[in-house]
Formats: C-alpha cells, sequence, structure tokens
C-alpha cells in the first residue's frame, strides 16, 4: 500500500484542521454532533457479523470496536465539555482508547447498544452546545496529553470532525468491499 494510500485509509476526510470562530462553521459543527447517531446508523445497516468483525483497515480497529469506540469517545467528550464550561480550565482525564477497544463490553456487546446510547447523548450533547453564549466557547480545558490548553471551540471542531472520521472509515470499507 502506497503512503497516500494509507492516508486515505487512515483519515478518508483529511486530518483535523482548528477552524476560527464563526457562526457559520459553529452550525455545520452543531449539525455534525445532532446527526452523528443517525449517519452512524446508516453507515452500519444491514451489515452481518462478519462484516461488523471485519476491520476498516489495514491494523485497524473492526466496525463493531469502531462504533463501540464513537460511544466510549463521546462519553468522554460530552463530559469534558461540561467541566470546561463549569471549572476554570480543568485538566481532563485522558484514558488508554487502544485498551478500551479490547474490553469486553466493546469486543462482545450488539452495536445497537452503543448507537442508542449514542443518539441519547448527542440529544443531550447538542442541545448544551447549542444554548452557549459567544464568550463560553472561549473557555478552556488543560490536556496533559497534549500539555496545552484547549478551548471549548477547539472541542467541538476535534469532536464534529470525529464524527465525520469515522462514519467515513466505514462508509469507506463498505465501499472498497462492494457491501
Amino acid at each position: 500500500m502506497t503512503k497516500e494510500e494509507l492516508f486515505e485509509w487512515q483519515y478518508p476526510i483529511g486530518k483535523f484542521e482548528r477552524q476560527a470562530f464563526s457562526e457559520s462553521i459553529k452550525a455545520q459543527w452543531l449539525l455534525d454532533i445532532q446527526y452523528l447517531p443517525q449517519h452512524l446508523e446508516n453507515a452500519v445497516l444491514n451489515l452481518d457479523e462478519a462484516q461488523l468483525n471485519t476491520p476498516y483497515r489495514e491494523g485497524g480497529w473492526t466496525v463493531q470496536q469502531l462504533v463501540h469506540h464513537l460511544a466510549d469517545s463521546h462519553i468522554n467528550a460530552y463530559t469534558r465539555c461540561k467541566l470546561c464550561l463549569t471549572e476554570d480550565n480543568p485538566t481532563i482525564k485522558p484514558y488508554d482508547e487502544v485498551k478500551w477497544a479490547e474490553l469486553p463490553d466493546v469486543l462482545d456487546l450488539p452495536i445497537h447498544i452503543s448507537i442508542t446510547l449514542l443518539h441519547a447523548l448527542h440529544r443531550r450533547w447538542h442541545y448544551f452546545l447549542q444554548e452557549l453564549t459567544a464568550a463560553e466557547w472561549d473557555r478552556t480545558v488543560f490536556h496533559p496529553v497534549n500539555n496545552r490548553s484547549m478551548s471549548l471551540w477547539d472541542l467541538l471542531g476535534i469532536y464534529a470532525w470525529h464524527s465525520r472520521h469515522h462514519v467515513a472509515h466505514i462508509l469507506h470499507l463498505r465501499e472498497s468491499k462492494k457491501w
């Protein structure tokens, strides 16, 4: 596989690029948060067990792990956003997403459990985010792995991208396999 092909499999929509605050970008990112559960549900529609246990790329997680990862990641993201709004530059707790993807709930439970969770979580998260004032988007958390503060605006952008990124992994796999 060429470097370009590997990049396409790893980053089918490209890497996240920070954007300056704008109302139009905010509206798009809020839609990404709002509609992730439905887009994910559509992406995995009619996949069988063998397909769900197929890695989305060489060395990557299976589709099943990817769906559960989105739930795990976005639970953490929702919490980080709430901490950002309610505390002064709190240090967020990193977690080992690779180890989480190997836990029994990820490997054994059907994906509809996480999709259902994402529907409820994203409904709350979207509502919470759409009510923020302009000044609140500048509030920050400290990320110890990156050793820097990140604004609530940055978090919105990262998780809006993250939503599209992983759905694109599944769609890219489906297209390549002609599923």
